[in-house]
């Protein structure tokens, strides 16, 4: 099943850096030739001292949108409890026109319960944040339609998550990427439902690009079993290499992108 050109995308983790390290390395994985850079929408780090450095996500967004050139960049994902749905689709246009055209708007229900206590939001359980994702997804579309100016293309939308009751139909109907952190079994089960969902509505799962994250290296070409053959083989296009600070090493990601360039090429 597959049926996208490999991508290779970095989720550079804006946790225990400086924004000057944290520049620096968008500006390198440019140059090494990454697909996509993701940051995240938290206000405290998720690793290491839990009130160590970090920095919030959009008004990075909008700065990679002018220190950037060609990488698609966005948020993994954008946190509907914090913004009005309205808002973001604001924001996301305007970051958009800023980049020309490159921003991909990630959004999720969210699931960090300090993030939403500390910043005064409610943190309503899961079921409840999930519906109010289910409605503020029209919300937003609605409004990318009646801005002027208009977004300068269809901004793609990524969903995250493997829910099978209210996540994946929310991907069927409004993704155009899907997200998980999953292993290779479980995204194989996970197809299966997605692909029922987008039946049932009468659209075609190959429109839909099937994104993960992954772990340490694709390792050695030609065998069958290794990461990236396994993974490109079920429909995966877009490999997210996840990175932290305060020193972002970018030895894995180097890696990723070798196998990329040898699978584009017929020889993954």
């Amino acid at each position: 099943m597959i049926t996208k050109p490999a991508r290779v995308a970095l989720q550079l983790q804006p946790e225990h850096a400086s924004y000057r390290k944290i520049r620096d390395c968008v500006a390198e994985a440019e140059d090494l030739g990454v697909d996509v850079i993701f940051n995240w929408d938290h206000f405290f780090p998720l690793s290491g001292d839990p009130d160590g450095m970090h920095f919030e996500c959009w008004t990075m967004l909008a700065a990679w949108a002018e220190s950037t050139s060609n990488v698609e960049f966005g948020p993994l994902v954008s946190c509907n409890g914090y913004r009005n749905p309205e808002l973001l689709a604001d924001m996301a246009r305007t970051v958009d026109h800023i980049s020309d055209g490159r921003l991909i708007l990630g959004v999720g229900a969210g699931w960090c319960e300090r993030d939403f206590v500390e910043y005064g939001y409610e943190f309503p359980p899961d079921g409840k944040r999930l519906d109010d994702l289910a409605q503020a997804l029209p919300r937003i579309e609605s409004r990318m339609s009646r801005m002027n100016p208009a977004p300068t293309r269809k901004i793609p939308v990524l969903i995250g998550g493997e829910g099978e009751k209210k996540t994946l139909p929310l991907v069927a109907r409004h993704a155009d990427i899907w997200h998980s952190f999953a292993d290779p079994d479980t995204i194989e089960r996970k197809l299966a439902v997605l692909r029922g969902h987008c039946t049932a509505i009468g659209r075609d799962i190959a429109e839909i690009e099937v994104s993960t994250g992954v772990w340490g290296g694709p390792s050695h070409v030609g065998d069958p079993d290794v990461l990236g053959p396994r993974l490109r083989k079920l429909g995966v296009s877009l490999f997210t290499v996840g990175i932290g600070g305060p020193d972002y090493d970018l030895g894995i990601l180097r890696k990723w992108i070798d196998w990329r360039d040898r699978d584009r090429a017929g020889q993954g």
